[in-house]
């Protein structure tokens, strides 16, 4: 019999897998300007160049995996949504994407150089048996990397929603209970957590990126048909609470006017870490 957080993390999972099946176009029209500004940093930190055995876990449409490859690099991208698999063969066919889950690869231990998630541990009902699983695929000496968002403080986008929704309207909805979405956002922990799994030398670095929007409503359109777990909370709303809130983001993402855009600043995170390469008995 499950334990009530084993089945809480079950519950979980197939939310963000659900959900991640339904918006693969609305994703990419609202986030992939954005995301991918990630990628060569993110790429770097895990020191990917040509000949690089990489594994781009949480492919979403294949960015990180397609950027990989122009670098000349042996690239395989997984994800655990058949429909963000499908798009990801559409755009890049001479590419191999397959059916994936995060916390359990289906791959031999010890078969990538290097490991890449670009912000796909904020979906993940188990993102510290996603790290373990990154490790035991990784070779001696190869190296993990991956990025989440920022805190809310400062990921203004998702300031202004969560900060409306705070002001108009519930928080506390019937959705299922997921690990902390900015837990990787402080450094401490991901430190941590890297070096409780077993990984050595952990950094931590901010990329600064801009989220460049067309209009002051488009911040609201976004979050509400491009997330998951944001837009469950949206949906949860009853109408009144989610007119005032779609008022109060049009509001705070119309005072960030630049020129003809609106510009929200929403760093990044990038954590990475290596896979120690264990000495012989003769060695120590």
């Amino acid at each position: 019999m499950q334990s009530p957080n084993a089945q809480n993390e079950e519950l979980f999972h197939a939310f963000e897998q659900a959900g991640w099946e339904s918006i693969p176009k609305q994703y990419d029209d609202g986030f992939g300007r954005l995301t991918s500004q990630a990628i060569e940093p993110l790429l770097d930190a895990a020191e990917v160049a040509a000949g690089t055995r990489v594994l781009d876990v949480a492919t979403g449409p294949g960015y990180v995996a397609a950027a990989a490859a122009s670098r000349g690099a042996l690239v395989v991208g997984v994800d655990f949504a058949a429909a963000m698999v499908a798009e990801a063969r559409r755009r890049h066919p001479a590419l191999d994407f397959r059916m994936g889950d995060a916390e359990e690869l289906p791959f031999p231990n010890d078969a990538f150089d290097a490991v890449v998630m670009n912000f796909g541990m904020l979906h993940l009902a188990r993102p510290d048996q996603a790290i373990a699983e990154a490790r035991r695929v990784l070779r001696p000496g190869g190296r993990f990397a991956f990025t989440v968002w920022a805190n809310p403080e400062h990921t203004i986008g998702f300031g202004i929603v969560l900060n409306a929704v705070r002001a108009h309207g519930n928080m506390d909805v019937p959705l299922p209970a997921g690990p902390p979405f900015f837990r990787f956002s402080d450094t401490d922990e991901c430190v941590r957590t890297l070096l409780e799994i077993g990984f050595a030398q952990p950094s931590v670095t901010r990329i600064q990126q801009i989220w460049r929007l067309d209009s002051p409503d488009a911040l609201y359109e976004i979050m509400s048909r491009g997330t998951v777990r944001t837009a469950g909370l949206l949906r949860a709303q009853t109408p009144d609470a989610l007119s005032a809130i779609r008022g109060a983001v049009r509001n705070a993402t119309a005072s960030l006017q630049n020129g003809d855009a609106f510009e929200l600043p929403m760093p990044a995170v990038l954590a990475s870490a290596r896979r120690p390469v264990e000495r012989s008995v003769a060695e120590a």
